[in-house]
């Protein structure tokens, strides 16, 4: 696994030695644009269209538009200046409940493993935030930028996950429509929650699949070997039920094991056969 970063975990007066592994992989099949005529890649220039000239890296510099065409010049200088010199640490600031953050802060994980003679302060560290049920909230420089991130134990080894600062969350407040949402009806409710019950199961990611992914290398694959390529079939079309309870009810029998529902259909024509036979006689 090729080592991302190099530097230290620090907290109080006790620095650990340790490298940072990208924990996560892009799986998606990149596809690249070709000129239809020759199947050509095609390429993108940097391009002035005031000087209508090509530009090179050398000639590019930096600003921010704080209005429309106007432009505040940023020297690399200025920049460097600004970050001050380079930590090669992630200082720990506090520890916290992993519970107290909502998901909706953590953006990407990377695996933490221990340098040279780091093994032991990192055992205890790992053990420490295990036993006190706690995460390490910290900041670390990643890739030219500050992060915030949490450090937690995963499996058998310390996780960095970084997290959005507070004000890079947008508030929900801005969500077109969401002060409108009513009240919610008794027995639609009861419903509901009987669906989500019978749905509820264990967290088994490996049953989960990126079916256009395969689909899509599927489809490379089949026109490599030049063999005919086969249409996929359409779904059948499903039906729009207006009212909502009806729809909750409809899900519920849907998603009932096959076995309950061919004992009940099975129960259900008995019955109806002994109504016969009554009737006959």
């Amino acid at each position: 696994m090729h080592t991302m970063w190099k530097g230290s975990i620090s907290f109080g007066l006790v620095h650990i030695p340790i490298k940072l592994y990208a924990a996560t992989e892009e799986k998606d099949i990149k596809l690249r644009y070709l000129h239809e005529k020759c199947s050509t890649p095609i390429k993108y220039q940097r391009f002035c269209p005031s000087c209508e000239e090509e530009v090179s890296h050398e000639e590019i510099i930096r600003g921010y538009e704080y209005e429309s065409g106007q432009f505040v010049l940023i020297k690399k200088e200025d920049i460097d200046e600004l970050k001050g010199e380079t930590k090669r640490t992630i200082d720990i600031l506090d520890f916290v409940d992993l519970k107290e953050i909502d998901p909706i802060y953590f953006n990407k994980s990377y695996f933490i493993g221990p340098n040279e003679n780091g093994e032991k302060a990192y055992a205890l560290l790992r053990q420490a935030l295990d036993d006190s049920k706690k995460i390490g909230l910290a900041k670390l420089t990643l890739h030219s930028k500050q992060h915030l991130a949490v450090v937690r134990v995963y499996e058998k080894g310390l996780l960095l996950e970084t997290i959005y600062y507070p004000d890079e969350v947008r508030a929900i407040d801005y969500v077109p429509g969401i002060d409108q949402v009513g009240e919610t009806n008794e027995k639609e409710l009861k419903t509901a929650i009987q669906l989500i019950d019978q749905l509820t199961t264990r967290f088994e990611p490996e049953k989960y699949q990126d079916e256009y992914r395969e689909r899509l290398s599927d489809l490379i694959q089949t026109k490599i070997a030049g063999q005919e390529v086969k249409k996929p079939k359409k779904a059948p079309k499903k039906e729009n039920v207006v009212d909502l309870l009806s729809a909750l009810q409809a899900s519920i029998e849907e998603s009932k094991p096959k076995g309950k529902k061919a004992a009940k259909k099975t129960a259900s024509k008995k019955s109806a056969a002994g109504t016969k036979k009554k009737k006959k006689a």
